[in-house]
């Protein structure tokens, strides 16, 4: 791509060709993008500018989100690009300087199967009501696996699904059900508003793109607890460390309520991961706890670290140790043992896994 005749609709254009995740716009150093995980400048590409980054930045946004980046130094909106791929993008201040990320987010929704995901997903998606918890880092597919279970609601259950995301990613096009997205900022001015509004809109599954603070939690909490199917994110690395994160949000003198409320609804916490495979991209690995009587008692009680080694004794239910995915993706070839173990939580129970 010669340097003058870059623009942002290359640049977006390129990544979806190369099937990057993301692509990066930082001053003083050349546009990269993210394949398989890693980091790539691209090609031939001249370091950026302040005034190439603002160029860019100005053809895709509105007069509107541009005062707002301005003002606020940091801007969330997605973005349609073509009939191939919308973008979440993030752009945001580095320095004095603006600088974007560019999420890539496919048209079409993978199904569960697609993804490698459990099959007892499917399950999660007959649900009539409580809390189910997709968790993992940024950047390990979760927005992609709540994709797929609401798509599978909206293709065999007549609901209404309302999404509150931030941005809105994933377009739900109704099918057998009808589908209400909610974009902060643009249609709504807060999570906990557009929360406690949501129970008015007579919906029967709730996605909350985000559990990221106490309002936010407690309303999705009441939500689940009022009869409706919520799914919701939360960047944590584990089952036990999600239980922890939901009860330590709250004041002390409420926290005994929040476990007896959270052991109630909680139907079940999967925490993934994408592994680059020994073929080339990344296969996904996981844990899976399930709200058993089990769970749900150490749960009200408090007892968050009996967690793990429920879930390692109960992989007759359907519960997955991070540990237990990434040693059968080692024995099926797809992931090599040293990345497994760069992802592994307890690499020495790993290491047991692979060779018993």
């Amino acid at each position: 791509m010669a340097a003058q005749e870059s623009n942002i609709q290359q640049l977006l254009q390129l990544a979806i060709e190369k099937k990057a995740s993301d692509l990066h716009l930082i001053v003083g150093i050349a546009p990269m993008l993210r394949m398989d995980g890693e980091l790539e400048p691209v090609p031939h590409e001249p370091m950026m500018t302040p005034s190439s980054i603002e160029l860019m930045l100005k053809d895709i946004l509105t007069a509107e989100q541009h005062e707002q980046l301005i003002v606020n130094k940091e801007l969330d909106f997605s973005l349609n690009f073509s009939e191939k791929a919308r973008f979440r993008v993030n752009a945001y201040t580095q320095k004095r300087s603006l600088a974007a990320a560019f999420r890539a987010i496919p048209i079409s929704i993978p199904q569960i199967d697609e993804l490698g995901l459990p099959p007892i997903m499917h399950t999660f998606t007959g649900l009539k009501q409580g809390l189910v918890l997709v968790t993992g880092p940024t950047g390990h597919g979760k927005s992609t696996s709540l994709a797929a279970m609401l798509d599978e609601i909206n293709t065999n259950r007549a609901n209404h699904i309302v999404t509150i995301e931030d941005p809105i990613e994933f377009i739900l096009n109704p099918r057998q059900s009808i589908v209400s997205q909610r974009e902060m900022n643009n249609d709504t001015h807060s999570w906990s508003v557009a929360l406690r509004s949501v129970l008015r809109e007579d919906p029967d599954v709730v996605l909350v793109g985000e559990m990221r603070d106490y309002e936010t939690i407690a309303a999705a909490l009441t939500v689940a607890e009022t009869g409706h199917l919520v799914f919701a994110t939360l960047h944590t690395n584990s089952a036990s460390q999600t239980v922890d994160r939901v009860v330590d949000v709250f004041p002390s003198e409420q926290q005994d309520q929040v476990k007896l409320q959270l052991s109630n609804v909680l139907e079940a916490v999967i925490s993934q991961r994408l592994i680059p495979a020994t073929t080339g991209g990344r296969v996904v690995a996981y844990e899976l706890m399930l709200a058993t009587t089990a769970i749900r008692t150490a749960i009200r009680e408090g007892k968050t670290h009996q967690i793990d080694s429920i879930i390692q004794t109960s992989s007759e239910s359907g519960m997955n140790t991070l540990e237990a995915s990434l040693a059968q993706l080692v024995r099926d070839g797809k992931v090599s043992i040293e990345t497994a173990k760069s992802f592994a939580i307890r690499p020495e129970q790993l290491s047991r896994l692979i060779h018993r």
